[in-house]
């Protein structure tokens, strides 16, 4: 009998563990992931608006037909992205992604408190080459470090009535998601003054 027990919690497990793995690994092995699938419909660093959901098409799975929504599908590995989306009249988000779906950082209006959603997107290797009076210059910018190089910026604006959707969809297309210019190198050091010149030899006496 305790052979049998022991029999079944060793196949539950075994179970258990084959399916953490699998649920794990599929975003990695599989072949249309939402990246793939957005690559023919999507510029790279750009805000592309998706068309609206309905019964019988959606660009993507679980899409709610109350939202406008567009994407960003981003390359760091050019320089630090600038993301600037304007927020409607109900409710903006914007969720970021890995290039394998792992989604790592997300903000919405609300815990913006902003008219406007801004920030720089960047790797932690471009994060650390900022200089250092750059940091204190930019306290009240808002830097978010990408685990990977690639990956998905999902901008949703919400109409709560299917009139106020054309308001929605126009915050959206007011959005960008840019590559910006290599950071400003730190500050160098002052060269150090010149010597003052020598005073001019003294004239002989006749």
């Amino acid at each position: 009998m305790i052979r049998v027990l022991f029999t079944i919690l060793a196949g539950v497990l075994l179970g258990g563990v084959v399916h953490l793995v699998s649920v794990l690994a599929l975003p990695r092995i599989a072949s249309q992931d939402a990246y793939s699938r957005l690559t023919p419909m999507t510029k790279l660093n750009e805000v592309t608006q998706l068309p609206l959901a309905d019964p019988s098409h959606s660009p993507m799975p679980l899409m709610d037909p109350a939202f406008a929504v567009a994407i960003c599908r981003y390359d760091l590995s050019t320089g630090p992205l600038k993301l600037t989306v304007p927020v409607s009249q109900a409710y903006t988000s914007v969720s970021f992604y890995t290039r394998n779906e792992v989604a790592y950082y997300a903000i919405n209006d609300r815990s913006a408190g902003k008219k406007v959603i801004e920030l720089d997107l960047m790797t932690e290797a471009q994060h650390n080459e900022l200089p250092e009076d750059e940091e204190v210059t930019a306290a009240d910018r808002l830097i978010i470090d990408s685990p990977t190089s690639t990956g998905l910026i999902l901008l949703k604006a919400l109409a709560p009535e299917p009139g106020l959707m054309p308001q929605a969809q126009a915050s959206l297309a007011a959005s960008s998601c840019k590559v910006q210019a290599e950071p400003v190198a730190a500050k160098q050091e002052a060269p150090p003054p010149l010597p003052a010149p020598a005073p001019p030899p003294a004239a002989r006496k006749r």
